[in-house]
């Protein structure tokens, strides 16, 4: 069982995710908050899997509320998806950087939004891969590609190619067909290159891969 959290200061959102939610047998909703720091409460409470974080709330919004989660060990099983109105809110790759694991439009179509519940548990792919590189391409290439520069130095070559693929949107399988390697041998390259980057997850990976230079957006 999934186990959901949503945190987002309009009920009539929270309501819609909810109705969503509650028809699938395999996802429950444990919780709603109306603000990042109920929400942080809640995550304490409850340990869901999945966080739907909206980023802009009272009292503590949805980037702080990521940034307490992620520092805390206790909370390492907790995957956040950023919740915005917008593919290129400015606010998202903060987001990312303080440990979202992804991220969601609010007009997403409820398949999708559906499937990327369950991808985020799973904890396989960067959600909204397309939109994602976009973002990364407008934001983070203004500022100088320097940051984990000394840490990929520590990778195999194998392990920053296989996270070069990540960047780029690629699940496990997929990164699989391209190394020519089998699912689990790549699904180990990209967990030995999170622990030795120190990366929470896959969204970590993928902005530290940008701002190192080691991919360059728009590049196939």
């Amino acid at each position: 069982m999934i186990r959901v959290l949503l945190v987002d200061d309009q009920p009539l959102l929270r309501s819609g995710f909810r109705a969503l939610l509650d028809l699938e047998d395999d996802i429950e909703v444990v919780a709603e908050a109306a603000d990042g720091r109920e929400g942080l409460e809640l995550v304490r409470t409850h340990l869901p899997d999945i966080a739907l974080m909206d980023i802009r709330m009272p009292v503590v919004d949805g980037i702080e509320a990521t940034r307490r989660i992620a520092a805390d060990p206790a909370l390492s099983r907790v995957h956040i998806v950023i919740l915005t109105n917008y593919g290129m809110d400015e606010y998202v790759l903060d987001a990312l950087r303080a440990g979202a694991a992804g991220f969601l439009v609010k007009d997403i179509v409820p398949e999708d939004f559906l499937h990327a519940v369950r991808v985020a548990a799973r904890g396989d792919a960067l959600l909204a891969p397309s939109i994602t590189r976009k973002l990364i391409n407008r934001y983070v290439t203004q500022t100088p590609a320097t940051a984990g520069t000394d840490a990929l130095g520590e990778l195999t070559g194998r392990e920053r190619e296989a996270v070069g693929l990540v960047a780029r949107g690629l699940s496990n399988d997929e990164i699989a067909g391209r190394m020519v390697i089998s699912p689990m041998t790549a699904k180990t390259h990209v967990n030995r290159a999170m622990t030795k980057l120190r990366a929470r997850d896959r969204a970590q990976l993928v902005v530290l891969a940008y701002e190192s230079g080691l991919v360059t957006p728009g590049a196939g």
